[in-house]
């Protein structure tokens, strides 16, 4: 039992971690000139659920077999979450990614919603985080000058997060007696038949040949091993605290997202100075005559490195120091932590 418990926990994390990198692929994939929100979402559904059936034919073909209730189980819920994966990436499309992400981020509340109505009572701390997270969205989302958000964009994730925290519950039911494999690969293929026909009724737009698919493939395998892991955390620990260890992804996305700024900027000083060769003044200096004739400078630049690697190791000790103290003043009594 303890050793399915952490299973689970351990796939909700890993799944928290494949699914904050979804708004950053997703985000890189659409634009002018790019992947429109319904072909982003049919193309990496169909392509992670057709991987994941050949995996299973060539590897595993025994784990194609499901009963008929749990058939339908998952294709009701890949059916709600097909819907929301569409909701999702318009969503995503009108909004910045990092406020997309917050609001989605408030599909555990959602779950306990509709646990609640499977009369699967939250704890009174749920209702406080869902008080605090409404809080958060009301400021985060509120229109003032400066602040220019598009109320469909969040109207279009808020809907996108209650469709997936939906579909939580009725796999958790299914996952009694199916494995998450199994799961898996039904929900994406109920998950396609909706967002490919969405896509060829809807949308039929072509990027140009120019596009790059990088961003489509990550894509694809973001939601291949997400939908995998998160299937099993759920199957072991169930829908609420796999959805609450969830919120794990907006840091993840947070995290991953946040270098872009710097290399956006550093990649604008590398093309200025590149492409102003052999200028620093365009027909009056030459780099060559701009050169400093001061010598020494490797030193200081040595110098400055060292100061700031010592640095960042006081700082990396002093985050620590709390963390080991923590763990410094419990004891073991045989199979349990006793409080000095």
């Amino acid at each position: 039992m303890q050793n399915g418990r952490g299973t689970g926990i351990s796939a909700a994390l890993i799944s928290a971690l494949f699914l904050g990198l979804a708004p950053v692929f997703g985000k890189a994939a659409m634009g002018p000139g790019q992947f429109s929100p319904l072909a982003v979402v049919a193309l990496r559904t169909s392509m992670a659920a057709l991987l994941l059936v050949l995996l299973i034919a060539v590897f595993k073909r025994q784990t194609l077999y499901i009963y008929p209730a749990g058939l339908l189980g998952c294709l009701l819920a890949g059916t709600v979450n097909g819907v929301g994966s569409i909701f999702y990436y318009i969503g995503l499309s009108k909004l910045h990614a990092s406020i997309a992400q917050m609001l989605y981020a408030l599909y555990p509340f959602f779950v306990a919603f509709w646990l609640q109505l499977d009369k699967q009572s939250p704890s009174r701390l749920t209702g406080v985080r869902i008080i605090i997270a409404s809080i958060s969205a009301f400021f985060l989302t509120r229109v003032s000058a400066g602040n220019n958000i598009d109320l469909w964009g969040v109207v279009f994730m808020i809907i996108a997060a209650a469709l997936y925290a939906m579909h939580l519950p009725i796999n958790q039911r299914v996952l009694y007696d199916v494995p998450a494999p199994t799961v898996t690969v039904y929900t994406l293929i109920a998950m396609s038949l909706v967002v490919v026909p969405a896509y060829l009724l809807f949308d039929r737009s072509i990027p140009a040949d120019s596009t790059s698919w990088l961003p489509v493939f990550g894509l694809t395998a973001v939601t291949f091993c997400s939908r995998l892991l998160l299937f099993l955390g759920v199957k072991h620990i169930g829908g609420m605290q796999t959805a609450l260890l969830g919120l794990g992804e907006l840091l993840v996305a947070i995290l991953f997202a946040s270098p872009f700024g710097m290399i956006a900027l550093e990649s604008g000083w590398l093309v200025t100075e590149f492409g102003r060769q052999p200028w620093i003044i365009r027909d009056l200096m030459l780099v060559s005559e701009g050169v400093t004739p001061q010598t020494g400078i490797g030193l200081v630049l040595v110098t400055f490195l060292l100061i700031y690697l010592a640095l960042t190791a006081g700082l990396l000790k002093l985050l620590m120091l709390p963390a080991l103290a923590g763990a410094g003043t419990e004891t073991t009594q045989g199979d349990r932590h006793v409080e000095p």
